[in-house]
């Protein structure tokens, strides 16, 4: 799970968004007050930005941060602003209450929580100036700690070199913030959650005892030695750890002061401190942990416990649930139903206990499960009881897993019998979230289950919804196919914000990173997809799009830059603004050295070729050749397969292999497909046989079959190079393709989901296989503003997006269905004459 989303979850029940100040008067803080005479405020995103008439910066240098807590930001923020104003000190602040909120939550990210301020100094001698008077006057202000800075005193201020404005370079094909060394490359502006002082700075005296401070603790302090990190959030880590004085194996849970906040504003420690009482309370009853005991390490609590056995029920499903794989069986659903009735009687009962010692669990969900399998059966652990209540008290927690926490007010035992009864459903269907974003699909999933498993005609007691079902198209045995198409594209355009700047449409979180435009996460990609899938042009839309690209991208990659936005530009006639766009990122298209299609050459070569085809440009032509032999000799360096998967369509050497062979149909050099083979085998080398038999790619513990990451982004590309003629890589096609026949795949989209499996498949012809797809896109279709969407990755919000979203399903739909399969562009079934989209429309 990427804990990142949950931030964007907490602005709006449907959509990813950026927290922001709500515009109410609760929510402004009170020192937000008109800028002064002679200076200039500017609102961007979720800050506010104020700086003198005139006032020149430089480009990075040391900046001060300042951290305040809920209850006294405005009072810090006041002081801060009336010395910035005073002393014409550049600065911004976070807009809002619940912006401040929203930054300092369990699962914001770290190396941005706390940070309410953030000042600009001009020079080393304003910054030192500034903090010793700032520091006096902040004296005794609480706030959080600011992990990626170094502290300045006991105070609220802490310190980082870095950016001042935005700067880029690339890092494995991503581009990110950077910074100029003395010899004037540009370097990664490292912003983690632990201070880092760049090599060729020099640490300004005024912080020498700050940072001498921060080195000097003694290491017998902490009393543990910390074998591995169990998780994080911003509220602190989970460690397995051993205590030194006697060798006993503990588990370690930290809880930071003033966050990791809830929905209620209450932090770690005070989380942890529940946590404590309730697991005295429940001392003794098999499957519960012990409290060894809670101690204070410099300004973090920890509570000691003793660790439970067994893997958490999300990972023991992954391993055990047949609908993931190739072929289920009857015996295999028989015995998975069995085993997984006798895990919910174990949960019930110790829940149960629970409940007779007064106290209510509040965060049950799979993840805080411990499933140990032995001989004598599957035996449960429940862990985490930071959310634990007394039975009495009438509130709902302020934390909760999705879908399986309080909606409605929900609290008391109440709430942990609403959570048993969604793991219920949960285990025999793993969509817990899509009954938080869309409840009134509840029905159809509960009779899909029963029927499917042949579960007790009681399993389901207890699990209701007061939400209306409201079937959509794909509720039907034989939907009508082009209407399905209009309702996605219905619910794209009824989503659409033409007023909002940072995005059109909502997608997945990365839209905010990479700007609302791009064709993988933006409008781009979207008004392409309605295009040529036959659901028309919108020059309302089109004219925002090319309005948005007056800020420049800062990426040049086909998904999530520049040239994905020109591709489109292009193909709606719009050629100057896509030279333009093309022209604008020119050196760091010169500087791209990732390869694959997402951000890399491949993308980027791709892209040029059609171009050239299009306008009938041998420069164009000439320049995907040039990007073509650079990869080549790339792969022949190629670096061994790591513990991360890369290889499928998006960063691996899939995307060249498509490249080499669009090479060979512009060319007709043999060559190019024998390369295009090397770099399909570099991506097999990634793969591992699972116990199905399939070959999926290896990602740490797990294996993905996803077209993005895995199996189905080289079946893809690999019916390209089969249609070509035959090569050794072709003989591990159908293993690939098993890959894809699993019947469960959690998400819906292009990239990450089944709208990908079922696109290989159908790419080589497997059409039961397809149909079967085609059937279970109902799982996860919620009805919107009429029409039909789909929730992105997590199933936490709907997305419209090409590679999360509804495009993407729109894309697949129309390749599939259509039968030309160009589910994405460069992915025709003829070669070069496909890459044209269609006219009209």
């Amino acid at each position: 799970m990427d804990l990142r989303y949950e931030a964007f979850c907490l602005a709006d029940p449907l959509f990813f968004d950026e927290q922001r100040a709500n515009g109410s008067p609760a929510d402004a803080f009170t020192a937000q007050a008109p800028a002064p005479q002679g200076w200039v405020a500017a609102e961007r995103g979720i800050w506010r930005s104020l700086h003198p008439e005139g006032h020149v910066l430089p480009l990075q240098g040391w900046k001060i941060h300042v951290s305040a807590t809920l209850s006294n930001a405005d009072r810090v923020l006041a002081t801060t602003a009336a010395y910035c104003a005073a002393n014409r000190l550049a600065f911004k602040h976070l807009r809002g209450r619940t912006t401040l909120l929203a930054r300092n939550a369990k699962y914001a990210p770290r190396e941005g929580s706390g940070k309410l301020v953030t000042i600009y100094p001009v020079d080393e001698d304003q910054f030192a100036t500034t903090l010793a008077k700032l520091s006096a006057l902040l004296d005794g202000e609480p706030g959080p700690y600011i992990l990626s800075d170094l502290r300045y005193g006991d105070g609220p201020l802490y310190v980082r070199y870095g950016g001042f404005a935005p700067r880029w370079t690339e890092v494995d094909g991503t581009r990110v913030p950077a910074v100029l060394r003395p010899d004037g490359q540009l370097v990664p502006d490292e912003r983690k959650p632990t201070f880092v002082l760049p090599d060729w700075v020099s640490l300004p005296s005024c912080l020498a005892a700050h940072l001498a401070a921060r080195r000097s603790g003694d290491p017998t302090v902490f009393p543990y030695k910390v074998s591995s990190p169990l998780h994080f959030s911003n509220g602190g880590g989970v460690y397995r750890a051993t205590r030194t004085s006697d060798g006993v194996e503990v588990i370690l849970k930290e809880a930071r002061p003033h966050a990791g906040l809830d929905r209620d504003g209450r932090d770690a420690v005070a989380r942890l401190h529940d946590e404590h009482a309730a697991l005295d309370r429940l001392l003794g009853i098999p499957g519960i942990p012990r409290v060894y005991r809670r101690l204070t390490v410099w300004e973090h609590q920890f509570l000691e416990m003793e660790p439970m056995p067994g893997i958490p029920l999300g990972s023991w499903v992954a391993r055990h649930y047949p609908l993931t794989r190739r072929e289920a069986t009857s015996q295999a659903l028989a015995d998975y139903t069995q085993r997984a009735l006798a895990v919910l009687d174990a949960v019930t009962a110790t829940l149960a206990e629970v409940h007779r010692r007064g106290v209510v669990f509040g965060d049950l969900h799979p993840q805080n499960i411990l499933v140990e399998e032995t001989d004598d059966g599957d035996r449960v652990s429940l862990v985490d009881f930071e959310m634990a209540t007394h039975a009495a008290d009438p509130r709902p927690p302020g934390l909760g897993a999705p879908g399986f926490r309080s909606t409605d007010g929900t609290a008391g035992i109440a709430l942990d019998e609403h959570a048993l009864a969604v793991l219920r459903l949960w285990l025999f269907l793993p969509v817990a979230p899509l009954l938080e974003l869309a409840p009134g699909k509840l029905q159809s999933l509960v009779d899909h289950t029963r029927c499917r498993f042949s579960l007790p005609a009681n399993h389901y007691a207890g699990l209701r919804t007061r939400a209306e079902h409201l079937p959509t198209e794909l509720d039907r045995t034989d939907p009508d196919w082009p209407l399905v198409r209009k309702s996605i594209a219905q619910a794209i355009l009824a989503s659409a914000t033409l007023q909002r700047a940072d995005r059109l449409f909502p997608g997945d979180i990365e839209t905010f990173r990479l700007g609302g435009a791009c064709f993988g996460y933006g409008a781009a990609g979207i008004l392409y997809a309605l295009h040529v899938a036959g659901e028309g042009r919108y020059p309302e839309h089109e004219r925002w799009l090319l309005n948005a690209i007056r800020t420049r991208p800062s990426r040049p990659g086909f998904l999530d830059g520049a040239h994905g936005i020109a591709f489109v530009l292009d193909a709606f006639g719009h050629e100057e603004q896509a030279d333009d766009l093309l022209a604008a990122a020119a050196t760091m298209t010169a500087q791209t050295s990732a390869h694959g299609l997402a951000s890399g050459l491949a993308g980027i070569g791709l892209t040029r070729l059609y171009l050239g085809l299009r306008r009938r440009d041998r420069d164009l032509v000439a320049d995907a050749v040039t990007i073509g032999e650079r990869l080549l000799l790339d792969l022949e360096h190629a670096e061994a397969p790591g513990p991360v998967g890369r290889a499928g369509l998006h960063d691996g050497w899939s995307g060249p292999a498509l490249l080499f062979i669009r090479l060979h149909q512009v060319t007709g050099d043999v060559a190019w497909l024998n390369h295009a083979d090397r770099a399909l085998a570099r991506d097999i080398e990634e793969c591992v046989r699972t116990d199905d038999g399939s070959l999926q790619v290896r990602d740490g513990t797990r294996t993905l079959p996803y077209a993005g990451v895995g199996s189905a982004g080289i079946a893809l590309v690999a019916a390209q190079l089969v249609r070509a003629g035959g090569f050794p890589t072709a003989e591990q096609v159908p293993a690939l393709l098993d890959s894809c026949r699993a019947e469960f795949c959690v998400q819906p989209g292009l990239f990450y989901g089944r709208a990908g499996l079922m696109s290989a498949l159908a790419a080589h012809g497997q059409r039961d296989a397809v149909a079967m797809h085609l059937s279970r896109f109902a799982w996860t279709a919620v009805p919107y503003a009429g029409g039909i969407a789909f929730p992105g990755n997590q199933l936490l919000r709907l997305s419209m997006d090409v590679v999360t979203g509804g495009a993407g399903v729109l894309l697949a739909l129309a390749g599939v269905l259509d039968g030309h399969g160009a589910v994405l562009p460069f992915l025709g079934e003829g070669g070069p004459s496909d890459l044209r989209p269609p006219a009209g429309g």
